[in-house]
């Protein structure tokens, strides 16, 4: 109790003394505030759940010799049925309460994030003018699917236990993908947004035009659609009698595998976008704001950290056996997936001072002191040319917004 009080008064001083020139300065402090109490609250639950009890023989474990993570624990099955979903209700009580608290807290800063991105696109005409706050605006829609259909169906899947008919369950599973899977392409088409406005600014609102940007996103969810509904429609282990995946009930290997491929494609090319940007800006010695550096870093780590871990599992599915050490890490690692959504709206849309502006905008509305927003359809980045003092050589010079 005596952490709640220090904290208490910690961040009362906080936000009395915080910088005010940052309009999220309050909503993060509270958000601190309340995670660090959850955790400080729930610290030996959380503790106790990330901590299973190892066997002495580390290989057993990694190889599929151990019999269970605790006493009381899902009962091992010794070989992957699709019949039988308590192969995959592998998590004991404690780690249920911690996966709970966890996509419960995600999930909540996910959904408010997302709406708050959306109602300010929605609400500004210049920014839906743009191209790129088109692809924004579908990233903040993937992500705020996703993230509500996910914890659905995770929480109902692992701590509540439902045993729901194959169609339904891959009916739910088919939401999740389709979701997550327009999140990435999301950022696919965003990094091809930048990306052309690095490579070709002159020739940018020639090529990326709204018409395009609407055709493209609407082809990039149509796509994820028909990809998560296709175990649904039958590719999937029960209805061809293949091999099963051990990490999804009644997912076929070579649908997991194909879903991972081109998943992999896109974020490799989504990083390749991003590294390019870097590269571009050192090779002809651009000016690039200490901002966006900030940006492109947050880009790159936030990829590696939420897909790595997760595609690293998914691919050791398809050439290894799986016990139920690693379905439990599989399913903490599931949370980086919702993480992802969590940190895209911060990312991508908080961090451009015109989205901030409109933000600024609809808040004071109503005192009728409003901000002007550049009206030109440039990209969420604004790429300029300048000429040397010597008119030979230009540079590009890099601006954040």
């Amino acid at each position: 109790m005596n952490y709640f009080y220090f904290y208490f008064f910690l961040f009362l001083f906080s936000w009395r003394h915080g910088s005010v020139l940052d309009i999220c300065s309050e909503k993060i402090k509270v958000s601190v505030f309340c995670i660090s109490f959850c955790f400080l609250y729930f610290k030996e639950v959380i503790f106790s759940a990330l901590s299973p009890i190892f066997p002495t023989n580390v290989s057993d474990l990694l190889l599929g010799n151990a019999t269970s993570l605790e006493g009381g624990g899902a009962p091992q099955c010794a070989e992957n049925l699709a019949d039988n979903m308590e192969c995959f209700m592998i998590l004991t009580p404690s780690q249920q309460l911690a996966v709970a608290i966890l996509a419960l807290t995600l999930g909540t800063f996910t959904v408010l994030e997302n709406l708050v991105v959306l109602c300010v696109i929605l609400h500004s005409q210049t920014l839906r003018s743009r191209p790129s706050y088109h692809f924004i605006g579908s990233l903040a829609v993937a992500d705020l699917i996703g993230s509500i259909i996910f914890v659905y169906s995770f929480l109902d899947f692992h701590v509540l236990h439902r045993k729901d008919s194959h169609n339904i369950f891959l009916f739910k599973l088919a939401g999740v993908i389709a979701s997550f899977t327009a999140s990435v392409g999301s950022l696919f088409l965003t990094a091809i947004d930048r990306y052309v406005s690095i490579h070709k600014p002159m020739a940018y609102k020639r090529i990326i035009t709204k018409t395009k940007a609407v055709i493209a996103f609407s082809m990039m969810w149509t796509i994820s659609i028909v990809i998560s509904l296709l175990p649904l429609l039958g590719w999937n282990c029960k209805r061809l009698g293949t091999v099963c995946s051990d990490i999804f009930p009644l997912i076929d290997q070579k649908y997991l595998m194909f879903w991972i491929g081109m998943t992999s494609i896109l974020l490799l090319f989504i990083i390749y976008a991003y590294m390019f940007i870097l590269w571009k800006s050192h090779h002809h010695r651009t000016r690039m704001d200490l901002r966006l550096a900030k940006t492109l870093v947050l880009i790159l780590v936030a990829l590696i950290i939420c897909w790595g871990p997760l595609l690293a599992i998914m691919v050791y599915d398809l050439f290894g056996k799986v016990n139920d050490f690693i379905k439990t890490i599989f399913a903490f690692c599931s949370m980086l997936c919702l993480l992802n959504s969590t940190v895209n709206p911060v990312i991508y849309a908080m961090r451009s001072k015109d989205l901030r502006r409109a933000f600024l905008n609809i808040c004071h509305m109503c005192r009728g002191a409003t901000q002007t927003l550049d009206s030109s359809a440039e990209s969420d980045w604004n790429i300029k040319s300048v000429r040397g003092t010597a008119g030979r050589n230009n540079s590009i010079i890099i601006i954040a917004v």
